[in-house]
């Protein structure tokens, strides 16, 4: 079982449009309306790969009842922690061209009673758990030191845990030396503090956070692959793309797809790249199947093109 924690979810609502045009009607040519926030989407893969997944997140008013329902219908085990606070809505604009704009609200704000309530339910739900992953942004109210603090107990229930964020939260974190992080090129380049141009750039970046206190990297670099770095040594991978649809998830979608091969060596990131690929071909952010993976196309190698450039990284 994947427990996933998302303390800032999210009713998503994603239009495909033929180009966005500021100041005029734009009509779109498709819509969807999925539940969303990092971990969300984490759990939505998993299950999606046809695994147990229990997803603790906050909910409140009526777009956290429809997180709730849209979750349980894609059968996912829900862990809700009542909020007075309405859950947030984001927007994404899906460009034919592959360029995507997103809106992201802030989110409500927790109490201090709501915020133990979370970390209670998290502590209620984590055992038997293969991992904990915690992802994406900390709503008002919690502390970038939030995650260094479920990083710490669920060391001490001898459980391993993943994280997916970023800035003083990831940095805080990695004091505490989570399992796995998972950064994409822009958080990557945020943590160390320094533009990253090439994959050899985000090689060492990644090293550097495995000397903080990073168990392992697993960076998304977008068009230019994605990297795994461990005690065992550094690997990379990639899978041709023919044409993007919405990235959106697609970094979740890879994170799920290295934990449910095992969360280790060049195996688990062969399954982290297939799902990524998967993804992007997908429309909004829609998790892939087992039928959407093409595990055949993926090319995992330890000879690190140091000198690629990171063109197009995102994810």
């Amino acid at each position: 079982m994947i427990l996933t924690v998302t303390p800032n979810p999210s009713l998503d609502r994603t239009y495909e449009v033929p180009s966005l045009d500021r100041g005029e009607v734009v009509r779109a040519t498709g819509e969807r309306v999925d539940p969303g926030g990092k971990g969300v989407n984490v759990s939505r893969a998993v299950a999606a790969a046809g695994r147990r997944t229990v997803a603790v997140l906050p909910l409140g008013g009526a777009p956290g009842a429809l997180v709730a329902d849209l979750l349980h219908a894609q059968g996912i085990e829900v862990a809700p922690v009542p909020v007075t606070g309405a859950t947030r809505s984001n927007i994404a604009l899906a460009e034919a061209d592959g360029v995507l704009t997103k809106i992201n609200a802030p989110g409500p704000e927790l109490t201090p009673a709501e915020q133990e309530n979370l970390l209670d339910t998290v502590r209620r739900h984590a055992a038997g758990a293969d991992w904990i992953v915690c992802c994406g942004s900390l709503p008002r109210g919690l502390g970038p030191s939030w995650y260094a603090a479920v990083v710490a107990r669920v060391h001490a229930a001898g459980l391993r845990i993943a994280l997916d964020t970023s800035g003083p939260a990831l940095l805080a974190a990695l004091r505490e030396h989570p399992d796995v992080v998972k950064p994409n090129a822009e958080e990557l380049a945020e943590a160390v503090g320094r533009p990253l141009a090439t994959v050899g750039d985000a090689l060492k970046a990644a090293e550097d956070l495995r000397e903080t206190g990073a168990g392992a990297v697993l960076a998304s670099l977008g068009a230019a692959g994605q990297l795994l770095v461990d005690a065992d040594g550094a690997w990379y991978g990639t899978a041709p793309v023919d044409a993007v649809r919405s990235n959106v998830g697609a970094g979740d979608a890879s994170l799920a797809g290295f934990l449910v091969a095992g969360g280790r060596g060049p195996e688990a990131l062969a399954s982290a790249v297939a799902h990524g690929a998967a993804a992007v071909r997908l429309p909004g952010s829609v998790m892939p199947s087992p039928g959407d993976l093409d595990p055949a196309a993926v090319t995992v190698t330890a000879d690190i093109p140091v000198d690629r450039p990171l063109d197009g990284a995102a994810g």
